[in-house]
């Protein structure tokens, strides 16, 4: 019996002809066309008579509006086709095409900063107050407040233009010399060639060997390439030290904080909980080194599975388990995964020539989504595919709201993913069909949270340290194994056998140019989101209103501020943390006691 879900996604449907697509040529030179009519209405706004005629302002915030809806559309279909493809060489041109667009783009919005800022106070307030921008004066106040923070406008305007052949092009360096990298993999005396991310699915495996023979290939091919991924790690360090500088910014955390509309004294007091409560997931890892019959752990071994006959989950009873899942918490949820399966939104075939990872992106023109990933079959798998369709659900949201309102951050965007993957794992540890299952299950639900707390925490030690030890000169290779391993040692508290010094080399998320710290909002996220599950469970007749409402939020409010309207908590207190991590603390205590006599 055949498959009834395709693992190939559809790109087709919005521009035929993939990175040969006659339509999308049209499509950029439409976006073009905009661009310019943006530099122009720019151009027309004249500050002297803002007060008493807001209309060119309005006329510049609609095309604005309408740019980067076509942009991110844009840019979503150039991430798939890059992705779906690493030998695509059009697209890797196309990719090109998006860095100079963004960056024409940018320095349109160094232009209107500059505007926002010269505008006198008395009439700032009455214009983000006017009806035709209202609806945009969060966005407004936040472009205007940041500016003042900003170097003078020509130079911002001269940053983004040499971004794109120094910032970004060190951050598509790494994904070229990615895509290229075949890892060798000797099993059962015969050797095999996989993709970096065909290996990594191996380091689930039941079978230690296995997944030791993945873990040591890939590590001498991370160790390889270690000189070139030092060098594109330092100069993406390097042009934002340089540029905040300029800026002076004194704090490398200022930008990522800033991104994710986040307070410092937030991911203080956030990771203070997680140190604090660190003990008893030492205990877990304990207990799974002895069920695997060994003295510790080793890096490895943190996501092999504690029984060797896991089943796998067939593509098809994946969906249709996520569907039914979502829908007892949220029938427009389920009926947005159903419509994700049935119209072929996801790519998660298992096959070389595929970019490692997984990713949800969206099309805000055409209101869809599309899913990447590689699928095996494993709990894991399935994990991440409820992960992502909760992040394509947060834009399906979204999709209601003007264009420049759907901008929410990472750790807000980690919150919907989390709590989609979180109502999956849960269901499937009680809906176990064997105590065997079950603790299979609680397991693997254990493993996030082990990852968010101590894995997630390590690459936030060895990215600020890094960055430390950057301000004074090129860190190489060697030495950035020696962060990475102390950093890991720290955030696993000495509990592991074998680390993984080359992980700087292999995480992406070290190497992206979107924004540095590509990592604490993913612990953000997981605890806020078990914040939000709380409530579902305990009020599950009015979370679905509630739920959208926050998302709708996520694009115009701080953090704090949308903690406090929807959740009526403070962030800037131990207690809200501690309550989510008392949640991952209980499946601890759960698992332990139910392998007391495993041992």
């Amino acid at each position: 019996m055949g498959s009834q879900y395709s693992q190939v996604w559809d790109l087709d449907v919005l521009f035929p002809g993939g990175s040969e697509s006659v339509k999308f040529d049209t499509y950029l030179k439409d976006l073009s066309d905009n661009m310019d009519r943006l530099e122009s209405n720019l151009a027309d706004i004249d500050l002297s008579i803002l007060g008493e005629d807001s209309s060119s302002l309005e006329k510049m915030i609609n095309t604005l509006d309408l740019t980067t809806k076509q942009l991110n559309e844009a840019s979503a279909f150039i991430g798939c086709l890059s992705a779906q493809n690493v030998n695509d060489k059009k697209a890797r041109l196309l990719v090109g095409r998006r860095n100079e667009l963004f960056a024409i783009y940018q320095s349109s919005l160094t232009k209107l900063d500059n505007l926002l800022v010269k505008i006198e106070e008395s009439s700032w307030s009455k214009l983000v107050n006017s009806v035709e921008l209202k609806p945009f004066s969060f966005i407004l106040d936040e472009r205007r407040r940041l500016a003042k923070d900003k170097l003078p406008p020509a130079q911002e305007m001269l940053l983004n233009d040499l971004s794109v052949d120094g910032y970004h092009a060190w951050g598509e360096m790494y994904d070229a010399i990615v895509s290229k990298m075949t890892v060798h993999i000797n099993q059962d005396g015969k050797e095999e060639n996989y993709s970096v991310g065909q290996a990594a699915n191996f380091l689930n495996d039941a079978d230690r060997q296995k997944r030791k023979a993945a873990f040591t290939a890939l590590e001498g091919a991370w160790s390889e390439q270690s000189d070139l991924f030092s060098e594109t790690l330092n100069h993406l360090a390097g042009f934002r030290l340089q540029t905040y500088k300029h800026r002076n910014w004194k704090d490398v955390l200022k930008e990522p904080l800033t991104y994710n509309r986040m307070d410092s004294k937030t991911l203080e007091v956030m990771w203070q909980a997680i140190t604090e409560n660190k003990q008893i997931f030492v205990s877990y890892l304990q207990r799974k080194a002895q069920l695997l019959g060994l003295e510790k752990l080793s890096w490895y071994d943190l996501e092999a599975p504690i029984v060797s006959s896991t089943e796998k989950v067939e593509y098809d009873e994946a969906a249709k388990m996520i569907v039914e899942q979502f829908g007892k918490f949220s029938k427009k949820m389920a009926t947005f995964a159903q419509r994700a399966f049935d119209e072929n939104w996801i790519e998660a075939e298992d096959r070389p020539g595929k970019r490692p990872g997984g990713f949800c992106t969206s099309f805000p023109d055409s209101k869809q989504t599309r899913i990447f990933m590689t699928y095996s079959g494993s709990a894991a798998n399935v994990a991440t595919l409820a992960h992502e369709l909760g992040h394509g659900y947060h834009q399906h949201i979204m999709d209601e709201l003007e264009t420049l309102n759907q901008g929410y951050a990472m750790n807000v965007a980690e919150t919907a993913s989390t709590f989609a993957e979180m109502i999956v794992a849960d269901a499937a540890v009680k809906n176990a069909n064997s105590m065997e299952e079950k603790i299979s299950l609680l397991e693997d639900k254990i493993q996030r949270s082990v990852a968010f707390f101590m894995n997630i925490h390590a690459r936030f030690l060895f990215e600020t340290r890094f960055y430390e030890e950057r301000k004074t000169g090129l860190v190489s290779a060697d030495r950035l194994n020696e962060i990475m391993e102390e950093a890991q040692k720290e955030a696993y508290c000495q509990e592991l056998e074998k680390y993984d010094p080359t992980f700087w080399a292999s995480k992406l998320h070290f190497h992206i140019t979107d924004v540095p710290f590509y990592n604490f909002p993913y612990t953000f996220g997981y605890l806020f989101s078990l914040g939000i599950y709380a409530n579902a469970v305990e009020a599950p007749e009015t979370f679905e209103e509630s739920y959208n409402e926050l998302l709708k939020d996520t694009g115009r409010m701080t953090v704090e501020e949308l903690a406090r309207k929807h959740l009526n908590v403070e962030l800037n207190q131990l207690d809200f943390w501690q309550k989510g991590i008392q949640l991952c603390i209980k499946d601890v205590e759960e698992f332990l006691e139910l392998t007391e006599t495993k041992q």
